[in-house]
């Protein structure tokens, strides 16, 4: 039953709604546009807020999704329902459905850590959306996210195998997010409303 609950979160999570959505407002690969990420950001910058929102939103929820598979499926097994939390992300990054070419999981990631320990991932949210206010950078959120969560986890005296969870969705985050960083570091990383280079630029890609 476990398996089954891994594979089944894996599938939820493989399911790209910022490409479904692109394909059915406006006949268009997501992929093939503005900076060629499948995730709400570039939704955002192609398609507008609305769009964005709701992908934003079923992205969180499939993580919440895939937790909830884990955990009923197993009787409330941590190490099986932190496991089902992680392959959804993974599904969201390299989905089956996709030739496995998907985002870079971090509305997934929410949805999971929110659902796993909700505190720690709330602070560190309110910390990412800060930075995303005054800076205008959603990849820095992003990342103060992800490496701010375990972070939190240690300082609410989370339990030792979700703060190790949380450490590899870290690293699976900000190795996604790794061009986002070099150009975060050079000054080159674009803003929230500055526009998007073509999809199959040579310029670096942001989510």
């Amino acid at each position: 039953m476990s398996v089954l609950s891994w594979v089944m979160a894996y599938l939820l999570g493989s399911i790209s709604f910022s490409y479904l959505i692109a394909k059915k407002i406006a006949r268009i690969d997501i992929r093939e546009h503005g900076s060629g990420n499948a995730g709400a950001t570039n939704t955002l910058r192609v398609l507008g807020k609305g769009p964005a929102i709701l992908v934003l939103a079923l992205d969180i929820f499939k993580g919440m999704a895939a937790v909830g598979v884990g955990y009923w499926f197993s009787g409330g097994d941590t190490e099986v329902t932190l496991v089902a939390g992680a392959l959804a992300i993974i599904g969201h990054n390299w989905p089956i459905y996709f030739r496995f070419k998907g985002g870079k999981g971090i509305a997934t990631t929410i949805g999971v850590m929110a659902t796993v320990a909700f505190f720690p991932a709330l602070y560190a949210g309110i910390i990412a959306i800060l930075s995303i206010v005054l800076t205008r950078y959603v990849s820095l959120g992003s990342l103060i996210f992800v490496s701010g969560t375990p972070i939190m986890m240690l300082w609410t005296g989370e339990s030792f195998s979700h703060i190790i969870f949380a450490l590899f969705v870290a690293i699976l985050g900000i190795t996604r997010h790794y061009k986002n960083l070099i150009n975060l570091i050079k000054g080159k990383e674009r803003k929230i409303g500055e526009p998007s280079p073509p999809a199959h630029s040579q310029q670096q890609r942001s989510e």
